[in-house]
């Protein structure tokens, strides 16, 4: 079963009697807690009591029941302007995680490596490089994702194009196929023939049909009433 997670940006206008009312909140149902740029010391009394392995501490002058599955994280931004560094007394309580942004062409050459792509490491490149241009050159929509997520599900789809594909499909068939099949449908129509461009550019010479089902798919949406009446 999943844990209540409560996050919390402590800004100015909180006190340590309000982070303290959310620590003792916390203790007391076991649920787990992120802090954005918190410096609060009462941090560390609660894992000197998980350390111990007790049921019941003093804190705030309280003593209240504590679950061991309460857990605490932090999150810093010490570089920005007004933030201040976590103190060493409750640093030294945490283990640092490092978040930085994903290298989406390892991924892709890993993904596609395990789907059996021998020039993984090519055409891991031209997706990256088609991503950040098209991040750049289309216009901006709400519902335009380039990021990671929508990364993988080209590649997703690349693996099941390339398990299901005719043997003499090259990889770069198989890999554009893809990425024009799985972005086409969500485009604007000033975006469609720049995207299309992008495409040409990155694979030169290179033709390639529609796969059957996205075309086999659309046929019966767009038909569907018109089949309905015929039949009746």
């Amino acid at each position: 079963m999943g844990l209540l997670c409560v996050v919390t940006n402590c800004g100015e206008g909180m006190d340590y009697q309000s982070i303290g009312k959310n620590l003792n909140g916390l203790c007391q149902t076991g649920a787990w807690g992120c802090f954005d740029d918190v410096v609060s010391t009462q941090v560390k009394s609660i894992q000197q009591a998980l350390s111990l392995h007790v049921k019941q501490f003093f804190f705030e002058h309280n003593e209240i029941q504590l679950l061991s599955t309460v857990g605490i994280f932090v999150t810093m931004n010490p570089g920005y302007a007004g933030r201040t560094e976590l103190p060493e007394s409750v640093k030294t309580l945490f283990r640092p995680v490092v978040v930085v942004v994903p290298d989406m062409q390892y991924i892709g050459e890993i993904k596609l490596f395990a789907n059996g792509f021998i020039h993984a490491k090519i055409l891991a490149k031209k997706m990256v490089t088609l991503y950040r241009y098209a991040s750049e050159l289309l216009s901006k929509q709400y519902h335009y994702d380039w990021g990671l997520r929508s990364f993988k599900s080209v590649l997703s789809m690349t693996g099941y194009l390339k398990r299901t594909s005719m043997k003499e499909d090259s990889e770069e068939i198989v890999l554009l196929r893809a990425l024009r099949d799985m972005n086409i449908p969500k485009f604007i129509y000033d975006d469609v023939n720049l995207f299309l461009t992008l495409l040409n550019d990155l694979f030169p010479n290179i033709h390639c049909e529609w796969t059957d089902s996205v075309v086999s798919m659309l046929y019966r949406m767009i038909n569907r009433p018109t089949i309905r009446n015929e039949r009746r």
